[in-house]
């Protein structure tokens, strides 16, 4: 069984903390036509690298109808940077144009199979999953960075289109999962293309 959720899979709901001091589930965004759930942190270099492209990605189609949610899932044992005290301090400092979420027992990063810091999940009107992956080919150095892939698959299912690239590899650090290495993957984890 692939550890990723698979295109056409609906989104599984949740219940978590955010930094604003409410509690966000999947019903708290039904009001977007799309949604975009994505797993990020306080300290990676490819997050801390396209954190300004994913926030004008989000204010970009916020007028479209598409909410974005942000969840931080890795263990404060391994970086403490992504504690979610740490959260409240990164989102006071940067007023990201989304929810931030705190996965503390880290079971709704398992449950959507996320890999890595970002990794994006594009959801449709009946929240069934129509993209994951990557935002940008170089999310490190955006300036470098030849496509936004999440970008072109929300713009061709807005559009009504099929999407051509439904998968890719999400490019960052990986989950820090708790009392693990901090490189290390789940065995299941290695199934996208």
């Amino acid at each position: 069984m692939a550890f990723t959720l698979q295109i056409g899979d609906k989104a599984p709901d949740f219940s978590l903390p955010a930094t604003d001091g409410n509690t966000y589930s999947l019903d708290s965004f039904s009001d977007a036509k799309v949604l975009v759930v994505f797993f990020t942190c306080n300290h990676c270099p490819y997050v801390l690298g396209s954190d300004e492209t994913t926030r004008a990605t989000a204010l970009k189609y916020a007028p479209k109808d598409v909410a974005f949610v942000g969840i931080n899932s890795n263990s404060p044992n391994t970086y403490k940077e992504d504690s979610f005290e740490n959260m409240i301090v990164r989102m006071d400092e940067q007023r990201f144009p989304w929810a931030y979420l705190y996965d503390a027992t880290q079971d709704v990063a398992r449950t959507y199979g996320a890999l890595r810091t970002p990794h994006f999940f594009v959801f449709d009107e009946n929240r069934r999953l129509v993209y994951t992956g990557r935002a940008l080919d170089n999310p490190r150095d955006p300036k470098k960075a030849t496509v936004n892939d999440l970008e072109k698959a929300m713009d061709q299912l807005l559009d009504g289109r099929e999407i051509d690239v439904k998968i890719t590899n999400p490019i960052g650090c990986n989950v820090k999962w708790d009392g693990k290495d901090a490189h290390w993957m789940p065995p299941e984890a290695c199934d996208l293309v």
